[in-house]
């Protein structure tokens, strides 16, 4: 098998003259992957399309090396964790979980030791017993995940597994996914429009808009210190420092009370601190620009309009 946990070649998914995704290429490799973007762009439909649930227009989509599409054994391979319930409220989370342990394909005594091991790892041993309708939101988002992890997956989808927690519960879910890759030995996609929960988990992210992959890669480059570009921080002045230094060829803006200065050709931080003396500006910080994943979102987003 080779390192490659997802590949889509010039993948294209229509609903009538709905357009879900369009020429949609990509290659995951292991690890935690973060599948962003803005409503509408096609994170849930490529989710679909990955579970078999939908089947592509057009190209072509593998899945640990296999075609997913009508690949029901495949899927035997595959945790998936969706965002809506999906769950039997009338069974308690022991039945529940070892009921989609049977349809893994596990046998009866297998199926029901498994369960009991990862409702335990999930922190929901002493609820087991419990129906599933008495179980808190944050309960019932972990034995969504126990039903996904119950059979190994080689590979886990896991669609806003955060959503609709409270801070507490978010911060046990994020904690259960960071350790995931080790203690199950599984690669993740994670979609989720909460950016700092992706940026606390993922190493590697696929920005989608309108369809098409805008970015893939490494999230320290999306977001990365961005050359000749700095963040300054002034005593007092610093809208007047803005207008200096633009009048010295820079590109400067204020963000948060911070400037963000991107230097001329040629040009050196001196310049940034000769105009300040000059007009008696005092400069507290001085630091190359390294972008939240929000911010580099954000403007790769502003670019991709820019370029329509």
């Amino acid at each position: 098998m080779s390192d490659t946990r997802i590949v889509a070649d010039r993948v294209s998914k229509w609903y009538g003259k709905v357009v879900g995704i369009n020429d949609f290429t990509v290659s995951i490799g292991p690890g935690v992957t973060g599948l962003l973007g803005p409503n509408g762009a096609g994170k849930s439909t490529f989710i679909k399309l990955l579970v078999g649930a939908l089947r592509p227009s057009k190209g072509k989509l593998e899945v640990l090396d296999q075609q997913i599409w009508g690949n029901r054994r495949l899927l035997t391979r595959i945790g998936y964790c969706p965002e809506h319930d999906g769950i039997y409220e009338d069974l308690t989370g022991r039945e529940f979980v070892t009921f989609m342990a049977r349809l893994a394909g596990m046998s009866p005594p297998e199926a029901a030791e498994r369960a009991e091991a990862v409702l335990e790892q999930m922190g929901l041993g002493k609820a087991a017993h419990r129906l599933l309708r008495e179980y808190s939101k944050g309960m019932r988002q972990r034995a969504k995940l126990a039903q996904a992890l119950v059979h190994d997956p080689e590979l886990l989808l896991l669609d806003e597994p955060t959503n609709g927690l409270d801070p507490a519960g978010r911060d046990e879910m994020l904690t259960l996914i960071r350790q995931l890759p080790e203690r199950r030995s599984c690669s993740i996609m994670l979609s989720s429009h909460l950016l700092p929960d992706v940026e606390a988990v993922c190493d590697s992210a696929i920005l989608l808009n309108e369809g098409q992959v805008m970015y893939s890669g490494l999230i320290a480059q999306m977001r990365g210190e961005q050359r000749d570009t700095y963040e300054v921080r002034v005593k007092q002045g610093a809208q007047e420092l803005v207008q200096v230094l633009e009048q010295a060829g820079c590109e400067a803006s204020l963000h948060d009370g911070a400037l963000w200065v991107h230097l001329p050709p040629g040009a050196q931080t001196d310049l940034i601190f000769a105009r300040a003396i000059e007009h008696e500006i005092q400069v507290r910080h001085l630091t190359p620009l390294k972008q939240s994943l929000e911010s580099a979102f954000l403007r790769l987003l502003e670019q991709a309009q820019e370029a329509q």
